[in-house]
Formats: structure tokens, sequence, C-alpha cells
């Protein structure tokens, strides 16, 4: 965060420039100009650009530029040549001196390590710099300048406002210096300005500094009001009530900080719209500059004039107007407001309870103290790990580490990741359950000449495939990266859980169709060439009459574990066909089958270990028929090739009617088609970094993420 402009009443606007580095004051340009909508003696006072280059102060005021002033009021030069140090005014000395000492955030320059480090909140610690740019800091106003701190009225989020109470040396009067939100702040000012450039405060006068705000606001710039008073009633021992320190107060200008946001931010807010994740942005901030910044990032539509006006009118909401309004006039509203500006902790809880009428499940993000009812009532509460309040972490369900947007985008899609792949772990193990079920149950008819029931697979072939075969590749299923389209569904509703109507039937039919094929193979074999030979007691022991039965054994046993092998393959999507797994790959191969199996290693060598096992299995001796009660097969070979290329055709044809019909269809994108970002999918902003500093908040502004009664 940088405070890129400063306006002090008769003597212009401050601008800083090229100001990357949020705790570095000698970094970037300044430049004073006259404030649009003043005097024209205010706009006489030549803009005198100047670049600081550590420490020094440097101006450079060329005719070129003098004449492009005149044109532009606003104007941010780029550069700067000479070192001419330049004169600080006593108006813009009292207005660093009240920015600089209301003020907690502390800034050094370290030695060790050769650069700036700033300690205490981001606004602060802007407002802290912009001091410091003209050596006029917090720790140079107390030690070179004599000021002590008598007293301090931290800020209150109801009130929105900080008060901090100095005595400069030996002087009897102690000085009352204050900041906060604009409106807050004016109504406590008799007076704008100080020494000649003095005013009283008269609605015209008044409606003259909300201009400017509203001007610096729809920059998106957070604005602050900067006041201070001199009090002589104080003496230190004796705690005097707030609002008697805070009035008849002198209005010394506007300081506007910039909040960009990250350069992530704008594709997160994309990907999460496209997910189906409708966002709401609750913050302190004035109405104009929540504004511009959700339209900076795209929460909502630079224009809005396409929408019913019922709708537009609603995006954007001030706090009172939407705590003004009863929970039956909220529920009445088209869509509940996307942004809302200088909000109070209750009206976060109250969007949290419209959202929970609307049967929607909500996240919220917060950091303050004030944050943890809203955390608490929310379905999932984020705090800050960074930024933070303890009671926020304390009332949370998840601390976010990096105080950044594009984590909880990730984490949204990593979670979706990790619930695909519970479900095709889950669907590849129930699948081969339901295969061997149908296998075995009509096994039972299959009788002897003693009248047993002959068993197509014996007890420890199917452990085997159970615990062997089964689970690497279901573990294997469990590593699968995010399919291609995960970000551009509906989130799935939670009553659902991981058996959903789609997971439920393919373990049905693809089940069934592995069961048939097994089943098929073994009747083939016993009731072709074996003419309906069971022998005798085949379950047990092996004689020459079982000859038959081992050997459909055999066969069935390597058919069932390729199966259950290839299945893994085709469970790598659900509706995706297994040789066109990711229809926007952009790496121009045709036939992209033998890149996509290979991967995710771990399956890949699963499924081809284990289809190479069946050979030792079937083949050692004493193994074989000991063990699994089976014999070396010949020509049964080709049936149980066969039955692979019959169930890969049969779950293809199964996955390719799901698409064509639209059966099962999760909401959102189809077939790797195009889904614009639009109001319905909503919009997504948090700001608080600055440049790409990981040491910087970005989660400044409260978030609720908000789905249709679903989970994310």
């Amino acid at each position: 965060m940088i405070t890129r402009k400063s306006w002090l009443p008769g003597v212009g606007l401050y601008s800083v420039s090229n100001a990357e580095e949020a705790a570095d004051p000698t970094k970037g340009h300044v430049s004073l100009g006259a404030a649009p909508g003043f005097s024209k003696d205010q706009k006489e006072n030549e803009k005198k650009p100047f670049d600081r280059d550590a420490p020094a102060v440097s101006w450079d005021v060329s005719t070129k530029k003098k004449e492009l002033s005149e044109k532009d009021d606003d104007m941010t030069p780029t550069s700067t040549d000479s070192t001419e140090a330049p004169e600080i005014t006593a108006e813009l000395q009292e207005f660093l001196q009240s920015t600089a000492l209301c003020n907690l955030a502390a800034v050094r320059y370290d030695t060790e390590k050769n650069e700036w480090q700033a300690i205490g909140d981001p606004t602060e610690i802007a407002l802290q710099v912009f001091a410091h740019r003209f050596q006029l800091g917090k720790k140079t106003l107390v030690e070179q300048h004599g000021w002590t701190q008598l007293g301090e009225y931290p800020f209150d989020s109801s009130i929105k406002r900080m008060s901090v109470v100095y005595r400069k040396g030996d002087e009897g009067d102690a000085y009352i210096f204050c900041k906060g939100a604009v409106e807050r702040i004016i109504d406590l000012c008799t007076s704008i300005g100080t020494g000649s450039m003095q005013r009283t405060v008269t609605p015209e006068v008044k409606e003259e500094v909300l201009e400017q705000m509203t001007r610096l606001a729809q920059q998106g710039l957070r604005v602050m009001a900067i006041a201070q008073r001199q009090y002589s009633a104080y003496d230190g021992q004796v705690e005097i009530p707030r609002e008697d320190i805070e009035k008849d107060l002198t209005l010394l200008g506007l300081a506007g900080l910039y909040d960009p946001p990250r350069l992530e931010t704008k594709d997160a807010v994309r990907e999460c719209a496209t997910a189906g994740i409708k966002v709401h942005m609750l913050t302190g901030d004035h109405p104009s500059t929540a504004e511009a910044i959700a339209k900076e990032v795209g929460i909502i539509p630079t224009n809005r004039a396409s929408l019913p006006h019922s709708v537009a009118t609603s995006l954007v909401k001030a706090a009172s107007e939407f705590d003004a309004m009863t929970d039956d006039e909220i529920d009445a509203l088209p869509t509940l407001p996307l942004v809302i500006a200088r909000c109070a902790p209750s009206t976060k809880t109250r969007m949290i309870a419209a959202l929970h009428r609307r049967r929607a499940f909500c996240a919220m993000t917060g950091d303050g103290v004030n944050d943890a009812p809203s955390l608490q009532a929310a379905d999932v509460g984020i705090a800050m790990g960074l930024a933070g309040s303890d009671v926020a972490k304390g009332a949370s369900d998840i601390v976010l580490t990096d105080d950044n947007f594009a984590s909880i985008v990730n984490a949204i899609e990593e979670g979706r990741r990790m619930f695909d792949n519970i479900q095709k772990f889950i669907l590849h193990l129930l699948t081969s359950n339901v295969a061997e079920v149908i296998l075995l149950i009509v096994g039972l008819g299959f009788q002897d000449e003693a009248g047993f029931s002959v068993f197509p697979l014996s007890p420890l072939q199917i452990l085997w495939i159970n615990m062997l075969t089964s689970s690497f590749p279901a573990f294997g299923l469990g590593r699968e990266k995010a399919s291609y389209d995960i970000m551009r569904r509906a989130p799935h509703k939670s009553k659902h859980g991981v058996f959903t109507g789609q997971v439920i039937v393919d373990m049905i039919v693809y089940g069934t169709i592995m069961g048939t094929c097994t089943l098929l193979t073994f009747v083939i074999i016993v009731y072709g060439p074996g003419n309906a030979n069971l022998g005798i007691d085949c379950n047990r022991y092996y004689s020459e009459s079982c000859n038959t039965v081992f050997r459909a054994r055999a066969a069935v046993f390597a058919e069932l574990t390729w199966l259950i092998l290839v299945s893994a393959w085709e469970f790598k999507n659900l509706r995706r066909s297994m040789f066109s797994l990711d229809p926007e790959r952009t790496d121009g191969a045709r036939f992209p089958f033998f890149k996509d199996i290979y991967e995710n290693h771990f399956l890949f060598y699963a499924v081809v270990i284990g289809a190479m096992s069946v050979f030792p299995a079937v083949y050692i001796p004493g193994l074989n028929i000991q063990v699994f009660k089976h014999i070396g097969i010949g020509w049964e070979w080709g049936l149980s090739f066969g039955s692979v290329l019959v169930f890969v055709a049969g779950v293809e044809a199964w996955k390719a009617c799901k698409r064509r019909c639209g059966w099962f269809a999760v909401g959102g994108v189809e077939e790797g088609s195009e889904r614009k970002l639009g109001l319905k999918q909503g919009f997504i902003s948090f700001s608080r970094a600055v440049s790409m500093r990981k040491s910087e908040s970005e989660l400044d502004r409260d978030i609720i993420l908000q789905t249709g009664g679903e989970k994310v």
C-alpha cells in the first residue's frame, strides 16, 4: 500500500509516482499541483516535481513542464534531474506531523540487509513512509523535534478513527492528532487548513472536501482524513472522555492510499467466476473506492447499463443503506450486493444471514477482532495468517498463511481435485466388487456331479485381486492431477457427498459389463470345449476331471485382473474418453493416449506391473495349482484379451452416451466450450499487496464466497 496522493486545503495536491516499494521512502517521484475544482489562486501555485534519491530530495522545474502544468492540474512527473531541496511549507509540515505521530507503524533502514523495512498495519506504513519522504518520520519528530506522547485513543471500527495526544518539548499545550474516515472526521472539524489558508467549515466548504474525497476515491484510492487541534486542558493525569478530545478539530488534509491488486488476482477472479462461485466484498472503504477497485479486478462490470435497473442498483451499496433495510427488503432484492462499503461488523453478519436465508453455502474471510462473529457465523471462516488477529484466527476454521486470494482459489481447485480423486478411488474399488458379486453369485449355479457349487474364482484368487490388483491402481487414482475443466464446473451439492448419481450408476454399469465378460469367459470354456465337465470337488483339489474348471479359472483370473487394471485408466476421467482426456492440450499430439497414461507414473507402473504379475501367478508350479487352484492355459488367453477390448468398448460407449445425452452433467463447461465471465457466476476481489511483495497482506477487505447451497 502506498500513499499516492495527498490533498492539503489551500496548498494543492501532492502526487507520488513510480514508487513500487511500499517501505522505501527513497524511491519514487513527487509533484505538487493545484487540486481540481479549487480557486484560481491555488492553481497559480507552480507544480514542483522532485525525485527522492536516498536520502536527499531534488527538484526540477522545466519550462516545458510548467506549460504542461497549466494544462493539466493533476499531472505527475516521471523524471527529475536537479538536486535542489524543496521548501516544506508550514501547511505541509503540520500535515506530515499529524500523519507520522498519529501512527503506530515503524519504518527503518536495515544496514545489514541494505533495505528498508516496515512494521505495522499497511495503511499506517503507507502514511509513515510518506512522512519519511520529507524526513519527518515519527522517530525524527520524537528524537529531534522533542515530541512526546501523552495518550492514545485507539482505532474503533464503530467510529472509524483513532487519536493520539502529544506535547512538544516544554510547551504547555498538548496537541490532538486524529485520522480516520473522511465522513467521520469532517463532522468533528470546525475549520480546515492552517495559517493564512485556514477557513471555517461551512456547508459549502464541507461539500468541497467531500468533492475532493470523491475524486480520490474514484481513482481507486483509500481516502483518510488527517486532523489536529491544540488542547490546553490535557494534563495526562485524568482520563478525558473521547468525545471531549475528538471535537473542534482542524482538517489538515486528505491522504489517498493506493492498494494495488496482485498480478494474479484478476486471473483468479475469472477462474473463480467460471467455477460458479459468487463473491461479495465487504469493506470499510468509501463507496467510490470500493467500486473503482471492484471494476479494476472484475468484481462488478465496468458498464452496468446493459443490466436491469433493479440489478444494477443493488450491486454496490453503502452499509448505512444496507443496514437500514429490513430482512424482508433484503430478501426481495434480485441479487444481494456484491460490494458493501463502509460496513460495520454487524453488516457482515447480516449479509451471512441473508445468504443463509437464500440457502447459500458461504465462506468468510476476515482479519480483525470484530470479524470473529461473522467468521463463526459463516459455513467456513478463513482468517488471515499474516495480518489477522489472534481472535480472528481462533474463531476461524482455516488460517490463510500468506493472505493471498490466489491461495484460496488454489485451495478450492485442490479440494475439487481431491474430491474427484476420492470418487475415482471409490468407483474403481466398488466396480470390481460389483463384478465379483455378479460372477460369484451366478457361479453358485455351476454344480458338479456331487451337487456342490463350483466357484469361478478361488478364495485366494479373490484375495489376490482385492488386495494387490485393485489396491495400487486405486492409490494411483488418488494421485491424479486436476482435470482440465475442474474450475469450470458448478459446485457439487453437499447433500450428495461422494456418492453422486453418476458414481452409483457408473459403478453398476461398469461392474455389470465386467462381471458379464468374466462370466461369459467361464461359460465358454466350460460349456464349449469342456463339454460342461465341472469335475468333482474342484474347489479343494486338482484332478484330471478338474482340468477344464482350473483352466477356466485361470482365464477368468487373468481377465478380471486386466479389466480392473484397465478400468483405472478409464476412470482417470468419468466423462472424457480415455483416448482424449484433455481436449485443450496444446502440444499438438494427435494420439495423446500414451502421454496421458504415463503422466501419472504411480498409476502407470501399478497397472503395468499388475498386468505382468498375471503370468507368473498362472505358470509358476505349485503356486498355480496348490494356491490359486488354476493351471496354465493356452488358447484361453484369446478370450481374456478379447474381453479387455469388449470392456473398453463398453465403457467408451457409456461415456459417449453421457456426453451426448447430457446425463449426470455438472453445471459448467462441457467439451471444452468457453464460458464468459458474467453476473451469474459472481465476481471476486481481494487486494492489499504492494507489487508482488510476500510480506504484504492482500486480503484487507472482508470477503464472502457464496455458492448456491453447494460446496465449492
